[in-house]
């Protein structure tokens, strides 16, 4: 019967909460659900009035200049055609024109 004469050891409780303080402490904050970086490159474009061009999901390729957007669209400004609304989710990608 060794098992008897064995003392059990346990951290106190305040030991416990000290440990547990500082993990928390180390943990990193919850990044942001939106950043602006889309909102501030569309401003920034819009008051350059710089000529972009947009491939959309489907190949098709426009030029123009960024009038204005909202949440899920933008207003475009062509030479070589009427102006057009571009749904954000038909845009497949855009860049500046040279």
């Amino acid at each position: 019967m060794e098992s008897a004469n064995r003392k059990l050891i346990r951290p106190s409780f305040t030991e416990v909460k000290e440990q547990a303080a500082a993990r928390k402490v180390q943990k990193k904050p919850v990044p942001p659900d939106q950043t602006n970086a889309e909102n501030f490159y569309y401003v920034k474009q819009m008051q350059s009035k710089t000529q972009m061009v947009f491939v959309l999901r489907d190949g098709e390729v426009l030029k123009g200049v960024i009038e204005w957007y909202d949440k899920s669209c933008l207003k475009v400004n062509r030479d070589e055609g009427p102006n057009l609304l571009l749904y954000k989710p038909n845009i497949k990608y855009m860049y500046k024109d040279e």
